[in-house]
């Protein structure tokens, strides 16, 4: 129970079905913690984990006459989430916590909670379908009927023990009539906005995130300044930091050629920030690793799939292939633009999610 409208739903329609109920929220992040250093806000508002969603959810669970518990996993969080995530983008990658957050605690840390407390399921307020596939014996992950707020895309990690032990209660409902039956059910979150920033990161600024959670832990910003260089190597300004930039990115590269310039590669073994022109930031293929397979067992020959290579990214048509030890090569129909190293991509066969991993 994240103290949102959908988790709250959930609740609220489990208890109907005749389930019996026990709430459970994680504390993953103090969010006063960094209160108060240079760029960091006096106190936050808004954002997924905070101790208002905490007092949300167990107003609901109070009014819904069902046990609650608060699970602390801040040290766990901290350790597999938010330092992989600062020491990603000090390397010139742009990580997505949620994905990690996800497959190494939301689920990974609820159902060991939900053992102990004897419970057999874990039901969440995330929008996606699961179903078990006699004719292959596996668990699949599909995309949910309202597309607008597809959750597929971060929970591609699931292993297949997950999947069978986890109820997606809303998977087949629009977000719209998901508030309209908290509003029937009586729940006072009905109304309550869905949070869109990362749950550590106020205002989403990673930059002041990084400056001042490295003076926290008595670290420093390391020294990451380097060339801006062309796609030929040509040497056209300096920069810096490589954490300052990620692929895509048009403002703030402080040079100015005529034309409009873009982030096209961070090397960040050399220091460079890679610019050139839009029409260069079009890649035709990309390699991932540490996938998860979720429709399959493993990946025995090449299988046309969609490509979702970011969260509001449209699936694009790619030919996939192993191309290593535990290395894939997607090749796309149609180039895509900025696609980017340390971003997840998530291979699908209509609804099916096939699997998942990390861009290389």
């Amino acid at each position: 129970m994240s103290g949102g409208v959908d988790s709250s739903t959930v609740a609220a329609m489990l208890c109907q079905q005749g389930y019996d109920v026990v709430g459970l929220t994680l504390q993953l992040w103090n969010q006063r913690r960094l209160a108060g250093r240079e760029g960091m806000p006096e106190s936050v508002q808004g954002r997924c984990c905070s101790i208002d969603d905490v007092y949300d959810a167990r107003r609901v669970a109070e009014t819904l006459g069902i046990p609650y518990y608060v699970v602390n996993q801040e040290q766990r969080f901290e350790e597999q989430v938010v330092r992989p995530f600062v020491a990603e983008y000090l390397r010139g990658r742009t990580p997505i916590p949620c994905s990690l957050c996800n497959n190494h605690l939301k689920f990974d840390q609820l159902l060991v909670t939900a053992r102990q407390i004897g419970a057999e399921l874990l039901a969440t307020g995330h929008y996606a379908r699961n179903e078990y596939d006699e004719r292959s014996g596996r668990w699949l992950l599909k995309r949910p009927a309202d597309r607008s707020k597809d959750q597929t895309y971060f929970l591609f990690g699931l292993t297949q023990d997950q999947l069978s032990r986890t109820l997606f209660p809303l998977g087949e409902m629009n977000k719209p009539d998901v508030r309209e039956e908290a509003k029937r059910t009586g729940l006072r979150v009905f109304e309550k906005p869905d949070s869109q920033e990362i749950c550590f990161i106020p205002g989403g600024d990673y930059k002041r995130f990084l400056d001042a959670y490295l003076d926290e832990q008595g670290e420093g910003l390391p020294d990451t300044s380097g060339e801006l260089v062309t796609t030929t190597g040509e040497v056209i300004g300096t920069h810096s930091g490589i954490h300052n930039f990620t692929v895509g990115q048009r403002k703030g590269l402080g040079v100015a050629k005529g034309l409009p310039l873009y982030v096209l590669e961070i090397r960040g073994d050399d220091r460079q920030v890679v610019v050139g022109g839009g029409d260069e930031l079009y890649s035709s293929s990309l390699r991932a690793r540490d996938v998860n397979w979720v429709a399959i067992d493993e990946l025995r020959a090449p299988m046309l799939v969609h490509a979702k290579i970011r969260h509001r990214h449209e699936p694009a048509e790619a030919m996939l292939e192993k191309s290593g030890e535990d290395e894939v090569l997607a090749t796309f129909t149609e180039p895509q633009r900025a696609i980017t190293p340390g971003q997840a991509v998530v291979f699908y066969d209509a609804d099916v999610v096939v699997g998942g991993g990390w861009i290389v």
